[in-house]
């Protein structure tokens, strides 16, 4: 009997190492990874520059906790800044952390409005972690079964639907935010309509409310772009990040700009490990590689390849809905449960997902060649084409 307590339906294998895009088990068998472990390994795994980074700042200095200066989060914060074009941030461990500090941040933001119960606006098939707040924001009734009672403050509506939206405000005069991702991740990898994210941003402007974009999945570098929202031209309020900031190392980090970046202040919110030495360092270096390496556009060229070469060879089959995504966040979405491909493709040497039951999930590592997507592509629909035909 395992000490582990029993939170995951765990795969039947044990990776020993990992380089590049390719993992491998105990016994030597060699897999290609297009999870990046949901979405964390934009670099894949053991990128000589990242464990340079790592060990020499272990080597230096690893913690001191955030009652003093530490100057590789200043540094970081810095860089974040300047590629989003936001204000100031907040470090934490973890998504869930910094949505907790997002949701933390429109609730204050709403007292100084003399608002008493402000409320957000939060999506229908949305995920934004497993703590008591971000369960309750999130749009997945199975990440909140068993935990009610669940908290106030959130009024859901329909991702992708302006005129819902609208219409949660007209009837709840205590909205002060919207919480939402620019691309869903568990929700299906859904991808809104082109003009969404500049709809609710209008929306925001005439009511006075935050526009606060989860990124923890489809954020740095994943969409082709360092964040999603730059691809619609627009300016949130507040962005949420972690998975691919740290490539494997535990950091979350929440973004502001304008009213939103002045909130806080001191002893509003705090975090014992959030942006340490360490954290920062692993940081800091992933930034500089997705730069120095072009990953970015390696991640709209694969991205582009795997999408198109999946339409080309698999939709009009009878059983395949829908091949959508943006970047390296590619969905597969089938006419019925296919949780099964996940154990197939383990067979094959492929690691994939399967979310929201019927939508097969790619999140390859930024730094995957084409030779390796057609791989992937070739596997994939090998798999796929033998499991509709049962």
């Amino acid at each position: 009997m395992s000490s582990l307590m029993n939170t995951y339906l765990q795969l039947p294998v044990t990776f020993a190492r990992g380089e590049g895009v390719w993992l491998w088990d105990e016994a030597g068998k060699r897999y290609l990874d297009a999870l990046a472990g949901v979405a964390v390994c934009g670099l894949g795994h053991c990128h000589p520059r990242l464990v340079a980074a790592i060990c020499t700042q272990a080597r230096t200095l690893m913690h001191t906790s955030n009652l003093y200066h530490i100057g590789r989060q200043e540094q970081l914060a810095e860089r974040l800044v300047t590629l989003s074009g936001m204000d100031n941030a907040f470090f934490c461990n973890s998504g869930a952390e910094a949505n907790e500090a997002a949701i933390k941040l429109a609730r204050l933001y709403g007292h100084g409005r003399s608002i008493d119960q402000p409320t957000i606006i939060v999506m229908e098939k949305s995920f934004h972690g497993r703590t008591m707040a971000t369960l309750t924001a999130s749009g997945n009734r199975k990440v909140q079964a068993g935990f009610e009672p669940l908290l106030t403050g959130f009024a859901r509506g329909p991702y992708n639907d302006l005129d819902a939206v609208t219409q949660v405000g007209v009837h709840n005069k205590n909205v002060v935010a919207i919480l939402v991702e620019p691309y869903q991740g568990e929700g299906g990898v859904n991808v809104p309509e082109a003009n969404y994210l500049q709809g609710l941003r209008s929306l925001c402007d005439r009511n006075g409310w935050l526009l606060m974009l989860d990124e923890v999945q489809c954020g740095i570098g994943r969409s082709g772009k360092w964040f999603a929202f730059q691809h619609s031209d627009i300016m949130p309020d507040v962005i949420t990040l972690a998975k691919g900031l740290g490539s494997g190392v535990p950091i979350g980090a929440c973004l502001a700009k304008g009213a939103a970046a002045t909130v806080f202040g001191p002893g509003n919110h705090a975090s014992t490990f959030g942006g340490n030495p360490l954290v920062c360092a692993a940081a800091l270096t992933t930034l500089e590689v997705i730069e120095e390496e072009n990953l970015l556009e390696n991640a709209r060229a694969v991205g582009d390849f795997i999408r198109g070469t999946l339409r080309e060879r698999l939709l009009g089959l009878p059983g395949v809905q829908q091949i959508r995504g943006q970047g390296l966040m590619i969905g597969l979405e089938l006419s019925r449960p296919c949780g099964e491909l996940v154990r197939k493709a383990l067979d094959q040497g492929l690691l994939i997902n399967v979310t929201s039951d019927k939508v097969v999930r790619l999140l390859p590592p930024l730094v995957m060649r084409r030779s390796e997507a057609e791989q992937v592509v070739d596997t994939l629909v090998a798999l796929v084409e033998a499991f509709l035909a049962k």
